[in-house]
């Protein structure tokens, strides 16, 4: 999917047919760029947007407002003020290390396995509802959750994932808060109820935790829905895209489903669902030699970032067994995502679905896609 016309700023860019070349323009310029429009400094070369995300003085949340003001003193603002993606400081410090010794001992198998289980309920759902559903089932299973549970989680996920971008209409944002309850009541229940499955993630979790599990603890698992939710679901459809675009790139795979991760890793790299983040001056600092004030803004650029050549050689071309490929999209020093193995694991085990299934990818190339309105995540929604 190409357009001749080109984004009219960076955030415009996230959704355009093809924001590369424009990426690459801004690339070449200075290493921060201010946009008056936007208010935000942008930053879009690789070593720029290292060098911010290892910056103590950049922080996820402006200090004068860690909950956005739509749904502070709400449900959901109650739910975003406990997640640990959101926030720096003790709470980050608390409870990030639970969850990554949790994630890191998730059986990557058994996430594949749970994905093609839960692919089965879904093959009457458009591509677009299996995109978002999949990969929150999917994680939902893992945690032990029953199956006859998932579609209503899946709902009330992605109704919470509405509240996180500022596009949301206030009738989303009241659904948002009303999700955010009975997200919260189901997993008190689930944990209260019954002892963890045996191999679950839940178990993980209770394991590499003090007992009992806490309120912020049960939030951030609700979180490993959320961040499923929207994140996954453009890491699978642009995957699809690529399928659909890449030259020979259907006839590489072929029935080789043991290449979809290298498929899966190198469009988290070319083509990301997470095109951008953004970081908030808290106290005086430089980036990149340029003086920022409490209260700046910046915009990294991820997928501009992906595709500098300091980072990747040749990183317009999509290459499936792509060596040392690096990636900044799953984030980096102290906020990088503890659950990219998981994700890509998903994503892999949806496309390896879906195309068992018989899903025709030149089919899709004909029918065209565009993308979920969206500040910062690439999602395509196929025709």
């Amino acid at each position: 999917m190409h357009s001749a016309v080109q984004p009219t700023d960076a955030i415009a860019a996230v959704t355009h047919a093809n924001p590369y070349p424009w990426y690459a323009s801004l690339r070449s310029g200075p290493a921060l760029v201010f946009d008056p429009a936007l208010r935000l400094w942008i930053a879009s070369r690789a070593d720029v947007v290292r060098e911010a995300l290892a910056n103590d003085a950049l922080r996820v949340r402006p200090p004068s407002e860690p909950v956005p003001r739509a749904i502070a003193g709400t449900p959901a603002g109650e739910l975003f003020g406990l997640l640990i993606r959101m926030n720096d400081g003790e709470a980050h410090a608390l409870h990030k290390p639970v969850l990554q010794r949790a994630l890191a001992s998730v059986d990557l198998a058994a996430a594949h396995a749970a994905t093609l289980r839960t692919a089965v309920g879904m093959r009457t759902m458009s591509l677009a509802d299996i995109a978002f559903a999949l990969p929150v089932g999917a994680v939902a299973q893992l945690l032990g959750f029953d199956e006859c549970e998932l579609p209503q989680l899946v709902r009330w996920t992605r109704d919470f994932v509405a509240c996180l971008s500022p596009l949301s209409t206030p009738l989303e944002l009241a659904s948002a808060s009303t999700a955010a309850t009975e997200l919260m009541d189901r997993f008190e229940r689930l944990v209260a109820a019954r002892s963890a499955p045996a191999g679950s993630l839940l178990a993980a979790v209770q394991a590499a935790a003090p007992a009992p599990l806490s309120r912020a603890l049960q939030a951030n698992l609700v979180g490993l829905l959320s961040q499923t939710c929207d994140a996954t679901a453009g890491l699978l459809g642009n995957s699809l895209a690529a399928l659909a675009r890449e030259p020979g790139l259907r006839r590489k795979i072929g029935d080789r489903m043991e290449r979809l991760p290298a498929l899966v890793a190198e469009v988290a790299r070319h083509d990301p669902a997470v095109q951008n983040t953004r970081r908030f001056v808290a106290e005086a600092t430089t980036l990149c030699g340029q003086p920022l004030a409490p209260g700046d803004a910046v915009l990294l650029v991820l997928a501009a970032a992906n595709r500098d050549p300091a980072l990747n050689p040749a990183p317009a071309t999509f290459e499936l067994m792509r060596p040392d490929r690096r990636c900044l999209g799953f984030g980096h020093g102290s906020h990088a995502c503890p659950g990219q193995a998981l994700a890509c694991t998903l994503a892999a085990a949806g496309l390896e679905a879906l195309l068992s299934n018989g899903l025709d990818t030149d089919a899709l190339l004909e029918r065209g896609w565009h993308y979920r309105p969206s500040v910062n995540a690439r999602i395509p929604v196929f025709q």
